[in-house]
C-alpha cells in the first residue's frame, strides 16, 4: 500500500488545499452544503493530480533510474509495474468522470464551468509533462496557473467570487514555490554534477533574481488584497495588520533558502520549518478570529 500511495504522491495533495480558499475567506466555511462542494472539489483535483503524477513517472522511468533520489520512485524502482500503474491511471480517469456526473445531479451550481476547469488543470499538465517542462519560465508558469485553477475551481463549485488581487496572489505565491524548487534542483545539480533538461534556461543566480521578485510581487498583491474594498468591508480594517504574518514567513523562507541554503522543496520546508509552521498557525487563527468570531 505505501508503494501505491507515493505513486499517488498522496503528500503533494496538500496542494488541493487551495480549493478551499475561496470558501474559507468567505466565512462559509461553517456552510455544510458548500463545504461539501468544496471537499467534492478537493477530491476530484487530487483523483486528476494522481493519474498527472503516474504519468509523469511512467514518462520519466529511465531518467528517474539514474536519479540518485528519484529511482527510489515505484515505477522507476520497480516495486509497482507499468501494468499495475496503467491500470490504477484509467480507474483514476474513470472515477473523476463518473464524480462529475455524479455531482451534476446534487449539484447545481456551475458544476460545468467546475468541470472545464479540471479538464483544462489535466490537460495543461499533460503538456506540461511531455513538452512543456523542458521550457524555462513556462515550465513554472504552467506550475502557477495550476495553483490558480485550483482556487477558481473552489469558487465556482461553490459559486463564491474570487478577486482578482486573490487571483494573482495565489499566481505569484506558486511562482515563488515553483522558482524555490527549480533553485533546489540547480543546488543538487551542482553537488552531484548530473543535471537535466526541465533546468536548461536557469541558474542559481536567476533563481534568486526571480524568487526575491515573486516574493516582492506576492507581498505587494497580499497588501493589496487586505486593502482591498470587499475585503475591508467584509472583515475588518485590522485585517492589514496580518501582512505581519506573511512578511516574516516570506523572510524566514528566503533564510532558508539563500542563507542556509536549504535545497528542499519549499512544501518539505513547510513541513520541517517550526517558525514557518507558528506563523502560519498564527496567520490562520487571525483570520478564524475576523472572518468567524468578530462582533
Amino acid at each position: 500500500m505505501k508503494q501505491y500511495l507515493k505513486l499517488l504522491r498522496v503528500e503533494q495533495w496538500v496542494k488541493n488545499l487551495f480549493v478551499f480558499v475561496p470558501l474559507f475567506f468567505s466565512g462559509n466555511i461553517k456552510n455544510i452544503d458548500l463545504l461539501s462542494k468544496s471537499i467534492f472539489a478537493f477530491v476530484v483535483f487530487s483523483l486528476a493530480a494522481g493519474v498527472v503524477y503516474i504519468l509523469n513517472d511512467y514518462n520519466d522511468i529511465e531518467a528517474d533510474q539514474k536519479h540518485p533520489e528519484k529511482r527510489k520512485r515505484p515505477l522507476a524502482s520497480g516495486a509497482i509495474s507499468k501494468k499495475s500503474a496503467i491500470g490504477i491511471l484509467v480507474g483514476l480517469i474513470v472515477t473523476d468522470i463518473l464524480l462529475v456526473f455524479f455531482a451534476y445531479n446534487f449539484y447545481h451550481i456551475q458544476v460545468w464551468e467546475f468541470a472545464i476547469i479540471v479538464a483544462s488543470y489535466f490537460v495543461m499538465n499533460l503538456a506540461y509533462t511531455f513538452k512543456l517542462k523542458h521550457v524555462p519560465i513556462i515550465d513554472i508558469f504552467i506550475i502557477a496557473i495550476g495553483f490558480v485553477l485550483r482556487v477558481q475551481a473552489g469558487g465556482y463549485i461553490t459559486g463564491i467570487f474570487i478577486s482578482q488581487w486573490a487571483t494573482l496572489l495565489t499566481f505569484v505565491l506558486a511562482l515563488v514555490l515553483a522558482i524555490g524548487k527549480r533553485r533546489g534542483e540547480l543546488i543538487n545539480a551542482q553537488v552531484s554534477g548530473k543535471t537535466r533538461k526541465a533546468l536548461d534556461g536557469y541558474n542559481v543566480q536567476f533563481a534568486d533574481i526571480t524568487l526575491s521578485i515573486s516574493v516582492t510581487l506576492a507581498i505587494v498583491c497580499y497588501l493589496m488584497f487586505t486593502l482591498s474594498p470587499e475585503i475591508q468591508v467584509k472583515l475588518h480594517s485590522g485585517v492589514f495588520y496580518t501582512v505581519i504574518f506573511v512578511v516574516f514567513a516570506f523572510l524566514r523562507y528566503l533564510q532558508q533558502t539563500l542563507v542556509y541554503n536549504r535545497t528542499e522543496s519549499p512544501t518539505k520546508i513547510v513541513y520541517r520549518d517550526r517558525y514557518i509552521q507558528v506563523t502560519l498557525i498564527l496567520w490562520v487563527a487571525a483570520f478564524l478570529i475576523l472572518i468567524y468570531f468578530k462582533k
